[in-house]
Formats: C-alpha cells, sequence, structure tokens
C-alpha cells in the first residue's frame, strides 16, 4: 500500500472512511502541543484503522503537533516494505517505531510517543519505579511496563526490539527515551499519557524536596488502580475527555477537522 494522504483543502475530507478517527488524532495533537508535551516537529501518534492493526495513520514527516489537521495524516500500512520510498514518506523514527508496534502488538490499536518532559526525567532516573503516593500514581499501580534497554534512536533493531517489551501494560516508560501510552481508542491512550505526565510530575516534585515519600498500602494503591479502570457513571472519562477538548478546539483552532 503507498503512503497516502489527503490534501488539507481538498473536498470531501468527511467523506473519508477514517474521517472521524483522522478528527480525534488531530485534536489531541493539538492539545498535546497546548499541554507543551511535544518537541519540536518530533514525536508521533498513531491509530490501527485495520482489524489487524497493520494499516494505521500517522503524522507526517516534520508537521508540527499545533498545525496537524484530520487530511494531514499519513495512511500507512506496517506490512509495506516500500513506505520509506514514497514521495511523502514519514519520518524514520516513526516508521520504525509505529510500524513495528502496529504489526507486532495489534491490540494496542493507539500509539502515542513524546519525550514530555517529567515522563522523560523519570525514564532518566537509575530508579524508574513510580510508587503510588496519590491518586493520580496509583492509577499506573501495576499498569507500567519499563524498558531498559535504551540502543540508540528508534531505528532497525531498537524499533523491533520495543514491542517485546510492553507485554500486557498501556504504558512503556522507555528508559532514557520516553514514554508511549497505548489504547484501544484515541480516548483511551490520551488519557492516560494526560495522566501519566501529572503522575510523573507529581513524583518528581516529591522527589525534589528532599523529604520521605509517604507511600500508599499494596492493598490501597491496588484498590485505587482497580477504581480508576471501573470508575461509575454513565459515560466513559476518556471520552468525556476528549469530547471537551474536541468543542474548546471547536471554538479556537476548527480547522483540525479539515
Amino acid at each position: 500500500m503507498a503512503v497516502t494522504n489527503l490534501n488539507p483543502k481538498a473536498k470531501g475530507i468527511e467523506d473519508d472512511p477514517y474521517y472521524q478517527e483522522r478528527v480525534d488524532l488531530a485534536a489531541v495533537f493539538r492539545w498535546t502541543a497546548r499541554l507543551n508535551m511535544h518537541e519540536s516537529v518530533a514525536n508521533h501518534f498513531s491509530l490501527a484503522v485495520s482489524d489487524d492493526g497493520s494499516k494505521f495513520l500517522i503524522n507526517p514527516n516534520c508537521r508540527h503537533f499545533a498545525l496537524m489537521r484530520a487530511s494531514d495524516l499519513l495512511l500507512l500500512d506496517a506490512n509495506d516494505d516500500a513506505t520509506m520510498d514514497q514521495p511523502n514518506a514519514p519520518d524514520h523514527t516513526a516508521w520504525c517505531i509505529h510500524g513495528a508496534m502496529h504489526r507486532k502488538v495489534p491490540q494496542a490499536r493507539c500509539l502515542l510517543h513524546v519525550h514530555s518532559k517529567y515522563a522523560l526525567a523519570l525514564a532518566c532516573l537509575k530508579d524508574t519505579s513510580m510508587p503510588a503516593i496519590d491518586q493520580n500514581t496509583a492509577r499506573f499501580y501495576g499498569r507500567i511496563a519499563v524498558d531498559n534497554g535504551f540502543d540508540g534512536m528508534g531505528l532497525g533493531d531498537e524499533a523491533e526490539r520495543l514491542p517485546t517489551m510492553l507485554g500486557n501494560k498501556p504504558i512503556l516508560l522507555m528508559g532514557n527515551h520516553g514514554v508511549l501510552t497505548t489504547g484501544v481508542t484515541v480516548a483511551d491512550a490520551f488519557d492516560e499519557l494526560y495522566y501519566f505526565e501529572r503522575a510523573c510530575e507529581t513524583l518528581i516534585t516529591a522527589l525534589s524536596s528532599g523529604r520521605e515519600l509517604k507511600v500508599l498500602s499494596h492493598e490501597v494503591a491496588e484498590k485505587t488502580a482497580a477504581q480508576w479502570q471501573d470508575y461509575p457513571g454513565d459515560k466513559n472519562m476518556s471520552v468525556a475527555h476528549l469530547d471537551a477538548i474536541k468543542e474548546i478546539l471547536d471554538r479556537d483552532e476548527p480547522d483540525y477537522r479539515t
């Protein structure tokens, strides 16, 4: 499958079979930039749109998160060896890392990878554990896979190795590199990313005080993590989070939908 995308000004973007997926992904690109969790024109988000996970949307090379539109997103096939030969090929690390993840971990439909300030700080510590010291850190109790085998940028063997590190966890803390969150939907993966960065901020701030951490017991941490996953209410909280983001963007930056 050739690398494809639609011209931002092309008519009929709303008729694209993956239009809603494009809109959701464009929205979280914009919001991630607002939160200052992006890095220059690097970092990448992707979303599988085929049943086997191999066909996926991803941001084009060197497009700033704050400018992302639904029609900017490339449609790639993780099994197409000719992808990087196309004139509008994606960034090399985007293709290597996300292509490998979508080929090997099809259940991880949405992949969000950033080098955000606090997650990266945690990834650079010798002890990368996240003790449960509040509700947000407890959310990730027992839910983080840690990769301590950093061997350079995500090219070639390094990219092919990363999917083996995730296991059944939704979060991959990439030692000396950053973080990758996963989810069945864009809303799920972004909610994980948002709260993981908040949890890392709390932990790094508390550690910087030099005072002893007040760590929750195993029982309370486990209970709190389970409550996050089965929070009561009529509406899924991650969906409500993304809906609110899109409502704000519809008012301030409606071109993200084009």
